[in-house]
């Protein structure tokens, strides 16, 4: 039968890669090789027993009749050769039947011989035999006994079993045979059973011990996205899970504080100097408002609702300023020649008169027995009321007159403002100079406000050409906040409750504006008198405002209700009458 010489032989025999290529020869159907029936079994017997026969010769033409008597003719012209094989009991490989294949008897020949057809009388090996991606493609071979009895595996070429000694070809070239059964299984061959190799005890053992000696369950994932959620240990109400309302249920409304914008009660207050640098009006912690009117200085008892005149200065003078102590047993009252009364308002007496101030004495504030005062000419003295010798000390950072002045409730500083459009931050350990000077406003500054829960916190606000407020940090002289209000502003209170400041504002709104601090959003405003508001002071519990202005009406204004069942209410039984509930805790000589 008519056969090639095998693939798989040559890539066996050519593993040299610097072997030429195979030279492609032409198909000579007239060469043939005849085997014949030899005796002997070996196959050294048989290639003796190759004859050329000479009408073989005398068949073949002559293709280059000139180069017939050249004596390389031979090689050139000679045609493929008929050798005649003789059939032995040894079949070559790549040479002999092979299963599933029937042979091919010459047509008209003998019935005992077996023509084969080769193209050359030598194999030629081919350089592509080693190369990786050829030995690749060759089928891998079948590792099964009952291989060549079952026949070809489908997918290969042959059947023939590779011998168990050539490593090259089961690891090199085909792989393991891990390999060889994971290209069976994925070839398709259903009928063979997938094999299970049962794991190593020692392996498990030892996985087993490094998984306890590191506390890690075998059972479970390493690696996860996340920790499980801890498990709640209340029953969870679905309702109260997903049937929330989009805002909480304690919204802002509930919050939101009433302020009334209308007065609480109105008082008259006729005579009332209209004069932006004069300070007269001021609230006690006994519960009592001292206000100067021309002349007269008359008390209120927001207790009782009773109102006393307290004295009445010479007719050429006027009451320029009034200012309670802290214990609330005496005002101090200063005229416009430059004198401060010290009188006692329980007793209705005048305790002294201090004459330091060439002018009138227009701002006053108390720090224990320590009562500073700032006059016209722009100078600020201290006066100890305990001792005869009451000047003990003079301030001397301003040009023009005094309008603002506050102590801090500690006594660490005092704050100063004027007509020079200064403001002054003033150390009570070294008052010869100001710690502090700014500059910022552009109008005369009278509204002065230390922040009662943040000591170091100081508001300022501007007159007229101005009207702005400003918050100072008293520790490095920094400006930490602005407002730009609009209007004049004539007076400032921070709200002993909530964190915020009420301003009071002349031309041209005349009006109390509510902010909030640190956001300066602008809680409220109210229209509060008809003419510019003067003067201002807060009730001893931080609830009520009292304002006072040029149209000769004093009105109460409650800006800081306090909420229910919170402490702060009014004072009771305190200034309720003479003598009554009154301590005094200094002695005035």
């Amino acid at each position: 039968m008519p056969l090639t010489p095998s693939p798989r032989a040559r890539a066996a025999a050519n593993n040299s890669p610097f072997t030429p290529p195979r030279t492609t020869r032409h198909h000579d159907p007239e060469w043939h090789i005849e085997r014949k029936p030899t005796k002997s079994g070996s196959l050294q017997a048989a290639f003796e027993a190759l004859k050329v026969s000479a009408a073989s010769k005398a068949r073949a033409p002559n293709p280059h009749p000139k180069t017939a008597s050249s004596p390389k003719s031979n090689i050139a012209t000679r045609t493929p050769l008929r050798l005649d094989l003789g059939v032995s009991e040894w079949a070559l490989t790549g040479t002999g039947t092979t299963i599933g294949q029937s042979p091919v008897k010459k047509r008209g020949g003998k019935a005992t011989k077996t023509t084969i057809r080769v193209n050359g009388d030598r194999f030629i090996p081919t350089r592509s035999a080693s190369s990786p991606t050829t030995t690749s493609k060759i089928d891998r071979p079948v590792s099964r006994p009952n291989s060549q009895a079952s026949g070809n595996r489908p997918g290969s070429s042959t059947g023939r079993p590779i011998p168990a000694d050539n490593t090259v070809l089961r690891g090199g070239v085909f792989g393991s045979d891990e390999d060889t059964n994971a290209s069976s299984h994925s070839l398709g061959d259903d009928s063979e059973p997938i094999s299970y190799e049962r794991p190593n005890p020692e392996s498990l053992a030892y996985q087993s011990s490094v998984a306890a000696a590191c506390g890690v369950d075998l059972s479970t994932r390493i690696l996860a996205f996340k920790p499980a959620a801890p498990e709640s240990s209340k029953p969870i109400d679905l309702r109260t899970q997903y049937n929330r309302p989009l805002k909480p249920v304690a919204s802002a409304a509930q919050f939101r504080r009433r302020i009334l914008t209308a007065p609480e009660r109105v008082l008259d207050a006729p005579g009332l100097v209209d004069d932006y640098y004069l300070n007269l009006l001021d609230w006690s912690s006994g519960n009592q408002v001292a206000i100067g009117l021309e002349r007269n200085v008359y008390v209120w008892n927001a207790e009782s609702g009773t109102v006393s005149q307290l004295l009445e200065t010479s007719p050429d003078t006027y009451v320029s300023s009034v200012k309670w102590s802290a214990d609330g047993a005496y005002v101090a009252v200063g005229v416009s020649t430059g004198d401060v009364q010290i009188w006692d308002v329980e007793d209705q007496t005048k305790l002294r008169t201090m004459s330091s101030h060439e002018s009138r004495v227009g701002v006053m504030s108390w720090n224990k027995a320590i009562l500073s005062t700032g006059a016209r000419s722009g100078s600020i003295y201290n006066h100890d009321v305990r001792i005869a010798d009451h000047k003990i000390a003079e301030l001397n950072g301003h040009t023009s007159e005094v309008c603002g002045l506050e102590w801090r409730s500690d006594g660490a500083m005092l704050a100063s403002g004027g007509n020079d459009n200064l403001v002054n931050i003033w150390d009570a350990r070294s008052l010869t100079t100001p710690k502090w000077t700014k500059t910022n406003h552009k109008a005369a500054v009278k509204a002065l406000a230390w922040c009662p829960w943040q000591l170091n916190l100081l508001a300022s606000g501007g007159g007229n050409y101005d009207g702005c407020i400003h918050f100072w940090n008293s520790t490095t002289g920094a400006r930490v906040n602005s407002i730009d209000a609009g209007s004049q502003v004539t007076s400032l209170k921070w709200s002993t409750s909530y964190r915020e400041l009420v301003s009071c504002h002349g031309l041209p709104d005349n009006q109390l504006t509510v902010w909030s601090y640190p956001t300066l959003v602008r809680n409220v405003e109210i229209p509060a008198h008809e003419t510019r508001i003067l003067h201002s002071a807060l009730s001893p519990d931080g609830q009520t405002l009292a304002t006072c202005a040029s149209d000769e009406n004093l009105k109460f204004w409650k800006l800081f209700e306090k909420r229910a069942g919170g402490a702060g209410n009014s004072r009771s039984g305190t200034g309720s009458g003479k003598g009554v509930g009154m301590s005094k805790q200094m002695t005035i000589r």
